[in-house]
């Protein structure tokens, strides 16, 4: 099978932390480097394979959305139960990232 050669250009000083890495490990620099973008390349490909459906599934709700005008929203059909106003402030508290205890973010003054 062919090679392919690449060249890139980068600082001295990285091309040396880059060298003495790939002396640590054992291996010459091209084969440091190649690992090192396989083992980038692997974990790009299992992040973006873990959040694929959710991907799909804003897609799919930014297509819907894209049909909706203002004007089509629905008029409220009833007020809210106290509980399930409850449920919707705690809901919102966790997306804000509020402390539930101090209606406050975490490490924030009030």
């Amino acid at each position: 099978m062919a090679k392919t050669r690449i060249t890139i250009s980068l600082e001295n000083d990285q091309a040396e932390r880059i060298k003495q890495h790939a002396e640590r490990a054992g291996m010459d620099v091209s084969a440091y480097v190649l690992h090192a973008a396989t083992l980038q390349m692997a974990e790009s490909d299992a992040i973006e394979a873990q959040f694929a459906q959710v991907d799909a599934l804003i897609a799919q709700a930014e297509r819907a959305a894209d049909g909706l005008s203002p004007d089509s929203a629905p008029e409220p059909t009833a007020a809210l139960t106290e509980q399930e106003r409850r449920e919707v402030e705690a809901a919102l508290g966790l997306v804000q990232g509020l402390d539930q205890t101090q209606g406050r973010r975490p490490g924030h003054a009030a």
